[in-house]
């Protein structure tokens, strides 16, 4: 049976993790091929209003990496993951796989550089990673966007995640009840509010009202146009966002189901009443609108731009970092093809970088991609579904 996580299920099978290396060795993701180098930061964001759902007498606190398009410079390069984030994902990933923690390392080096004065006024995406699952796997999405000319911004829903590090050191685990439709259904709320306090907050440090910030960064970012884009329960989270915040313009959901428990008709707002705004769907593997009812009721609702794109090779784990990193470690191809499928590593996260930054490209900048008129020979991995 294939072992797929639903939109809003966890990674409850074999959690894949990435190689060693370091920063003197070089990332272990693609490099990104936009005309400007990346820089990063990471901000701590508390909701002083809104109460945790998850941990009762806490106050809600979110992490956020912004990844951005930055001048050159000397700076350090970043690390994949925080070390306290890092040492939990790699105790519980090798012991999923029945290894020695040792032997994984989640601190190898990305491209971006921390605190890189920021370039140019650029459109603001926000990225939701999967169910329990690390803002740190859209790591080579984000690089690349960021490259490209986006202020791309990823969120921790802490307490969901599998783990979120804050500045003083501590680590907030994950501790959500046992799966239900209620449970998914708050997790889906909180998610949505998670999203538009950040988006509200974008718009104090692009006022400049937080300091610390690298420079040049408060005032690059341009909230007049903003996208949105996640994986899995991610990719919901975007369209249930749009819903309710008409600030966001564009959305994109990568092999997320829409449904609030897998197999259940009880779908989002975003399926039943559609959106005005553009939207696109990413799926692979044997889940897309054929397969999936929500996605089916969503289609049937929406009134804006619409495009459905498979990568039929690919599986729902294609769509993170597992797809560049997983094929290093070595493992047996019969354990990982559940996950990731037999596509081809490269031309997969090729292929979908290039659709990313062409969707927003023509919704945000509003320069036409003739990549979406129909199937493209440069990415024969990706079905055109119209």
């Amino acid at each position: 049976m294939r072992k797929r996580a639903m939109a809003l299920g966890v990674l409850a099978a074999v959690a894949l993790t990435a190689p060693a290396a370091s920063a003197s060795s070089g990332s272990a993701l693609p490099a990104p091929t936009g005309r400007y180098p990346v820089g990063v930061t990471e901000v701590h964001l508390i909701d002083h209003a809104r109460q945790d759902p998850w941990v009762p007498g806490a106050v809600r606190e979110l992490m956020v990496t912004i990844r951005y398009p930055a001048l050159p410079s000397r700076k350090p390069v970043a690390p994949y993951m925080s070390p306290g984030v890092a040492e939990v994902a790699s105790e519980e990933d090798a012991a999923a796989l029945g290894i020695d923690p040792g032997r994984l390392d989640y601190e190898f080096a990305t491209h971006a550089r921390v605190g890189a004065p920021a370039a140019g006024w650029q459109p603001v995406l926000l990225f939701s990673p999967g169910g329990k699952q690390s803002r740190a796997l859209g790591t080579a999405q984000a690089e690349e966007l960021a490259s490209q000319g986006y202020v791309v911004v990823a969120i921790d829903h802490t307490h969901e995640a599998v783990a979120v590090e804050f500045p003083d050191g501590r680590v907030a685990r994950h501790a959500m009840p046992p799966s239900s439709v209620e449970v998914s259904k708050l997790m889906m709320a909180t998610r949505v509010q998670d999203t538009r306090f950040v988006l509200d907050q974008l718009e104090v440090l692009a006022r400049g009202g937080k300091p610390g910030l690298p420079a040049g960064l408060g005032r690059a970012m341009d909230l007049s146009r903003v996208g949105a884009f996640g994986h899995s329960a991610g990719g919901f989270t975007a369209g249930e966002t749009m819903v309710t915040d008409r600030r966001v313009d564009a959305g994109v959901n990568l092999d997320g189901s829409m449904a609030y428990h897998q197999g259940n008709r009880d779908f989002g707002r975003v399926v039943s009443e559609g959106l005005d705004q553009p939207f696109l769907l990413m799926s692979a593997g044997d889940h897309s609108a054929v397969s999936d009812l929500s996605w089916q009721e969503f289609v049937r609702h929406q009134r804006g731009w619409l495009r459905q794109l498979h990568l039929p090779a690919g599986e729902h784990f294609s769509y993170t970092d597992h797809q560049s990193l997983v094929p290093r470690l070595g493992l047996d191809p019969a354990a990982v093809e559940p996950f990731l499928g037999t596509v081809d590593a490269g031309r997969s996260m090729t292929a979908q970088r290039a659709y990313l930054t062409a969707f927003f490209d023509q919704h945000l900048r509003h320069r036409p991609q003739p990549l979406f008129d129909g199937p493209s020979p440069q990415h024969p991995d990706v079905e055109f579904r119209g």
